[in-house]
């Protein structure tokens, strides 16, 4: 697998995954029904903030995506933060662990002194687990602020690792 920066051409390959797994309602506090230009533009950000695709190897397939930008802007600027998505059909092959890896590597570059999460589902238990397989822990927990369509209102953890 390689990790690349993502091209406009790669939306065609990351929307069908990124639709799935945002209409599934289950993991990113995104609309379920985002309108695919829309999301694109929420998704594959420019620079100094970074999109990038893990593709197979040998067959050239974009089997997942990450998307890495400073937290806050002014005094919380030196706080990283990211999101990823893995096609599902690749799920379990180490796509997500290779793109948080990258994400932190590029945040450690980038000067950043840490990485933050601000709203991973309590209810995504295999994201936590990865996240703090990688040295992030959870600092703190919203009560119910997320709505999970077949879990009900779940707590959204607030996760972090220093750089």
């Amino acid at each position: 697998m390689t990790i690349r920066e993502a091209e406009p051409g790669d939306w065609a390959a990351i929307w069908p995954f990124f639709r799935k797994i945002t209409a599934a309602g289950d993991t990113f506090t995104f609309p379920v029904d985002l309108d695919r230009e829309v999301a694109s533009g929420w998704w594959l950000l420019p620079a100094p903030d970074r999109t990038v695709v893990a593709v197979e190897e040998g067959t050239g397939t974009v089997v997942g995506t990450a998307k890495m930008n400073r937290n806050q802007s002014g005094p919380g600027s030196h706080i990283a933060s990211a999101s990823y998505m893995v096609d599902p059909a690749y799920g379990g092959r180490g796509v997500g662990r290779a793109l948080v890896e990258y994400s932190l590597d590029w945040a450690r570059a980038a000067g950043y002194r840490g990485m933050q999460f601000n709203a991973v589902a309590a209810t995504n238990t295999h994201a936590v687990r990865l996240y703090e397989r990688l040295g992030f822990r959870i600092v703190g927990t919203v009560p119910e602020a997320f709505h999970h369509p077949s879990e009900g209102y779940v707590g959204l953890h607030v996760m972090h690792r220093a750089l």
